[in-house]
C-alpha cells in the first residue's frame, strides 16, 4: 500500500495524459469532418489508384483539410489528408501528381506504422517525464528549473517526432517504388517546398524541431535507396 501511494502521483499523470489524448484527438476528428471535403480531382486519379494497388486495398479516400497551408496529415483514426494550401500548389503546376502522391504516401506510412497510438505513449510519458525533471531540477535551480525541464521534455518530443517522420519517409519510399512511381518525386517535393515556403531550420537548434532537416531527409531517403538496391 505504501509503495502504491507514492506511486500515485505518477498514475495520475499518466491517467491525466490519456484522458487529454483521446479528447484531443476527438476534437481533431470531429474538427477534420467539418472542415475538408473528399479530394476530387481527376487527374490525380491514376496514381491514387497505383498507391491503392500497390497496398492491396479497395479503397484508399483522401480528404482535402479546408487550411491554406501547406501540409499532409494522418488522422487519428487513419483518414490521410491534403490540406487545401497543397492541392492549390498542384493546380498551378508547382508540383505534380506524382510529388502529391508522395505525400499521400507519406502518411499511409504515419497510419501503417501506428504513430497515433505511439503519439498517445509518448505524450503521457512526456508528461511524467516533465513532472519528475521539474522537481529534481527545481531544488537545485529553483527560478529556472521548471523553464530547463520543459526544454529538456520538448527536446525529447522533437526526437520521437522525428523518428516518426523517418520511418513514414522511408515507408513512403517502398511504397513509390511499388506502386511504380519511384522516389524521384518524394525527393524533388522536399526540394520545391523549401523553395516554395522558405521551410529552413533558422535559428532553433534542428533536435527542438518536430520534422528534421530536409537535408537529412533526403540523405536518410538516398540511404534507402542504395540499401535497397544492394540488396
Amino acid at each position: 500500500m505504501l509503495l502504491l501511494f507514492r506511486l500515485l502521483p505518477f498514475l495520475l499523470i499518466l491517467a491525466a495524459g490519456l484522458v487529454v489524448w483521446h479528447l484531443s484527438t476527438r476534437a481533431t476528428v470531429r474538427k477534420l469532418a467539418q472542415q475538408s471535403h473528399p479530394l476530387n480531382e481527376p487527374d490525380l486519379t491514376p496514381v491514387i489508384e497505383a498507391l491503392r494497388k500497390a497496398l492491396g486495398i479497395e479503397r484508399l479516400p483522401v480528404f482535402v483539410h479546408e487550411i491554406p497551408q501547406v501540409n499532409g496529415l494522418a488522422a487519428p483514426d487513419g483518414s490521410v489528408y491534403l490540406t487545401e494550401g497543397f492541392v492549390r500548389l498542384y493546380r498551378q503546376g508547382q508540383v505534380s501528381a506524382e510529388e502529391l502522391a508522395s505525400v499521400i504516401a507519406h502518411e499511409i506510412g504515419h497510419v501503417a506504422r501506428g504513430h497515433a497510438k505511439r503519439r498517445m505513449i509518448d505524450f503521457s510519458g512526456q508528461n511524467l517525464l516533465r513532472f519528475v525533471l521539474t522537481g529534481l531540477i527545481g531544488r537545485f535551480i529553483p527560478v529556472i528549473g521548471p523553464w530547463i525541464a520543459n526544454l529538456i521534455t520538448e527536446a525529447v518530443a522533437a526526437r520521437l517526432s522525428q523518428k516518426d517522420e523517418y520511418e513514414a519517409d522511408e515507408f513512403a519510399t517502398a511504397l513509390l517504388l511499388k506502386a511504380g512511381i519511384g522516389a524521384d518525386p518524394q525527393l524533388t517535393l522536399f526540394e520545391k517546398l523549401d523553395a516554395i515556403t522558405g521551410a529552413r531550420a533558422g535559428a532553433v537548434p534542428a533536435w527542438l524541431l518536430s520534422h528534421p532537416a530536409t537535408a537529412d531527409r533526403i540523405a536518410a531517403i538516398r540511404t534507402n535507396l542504395n540499401r535497397w538496391n544492394a540488396a
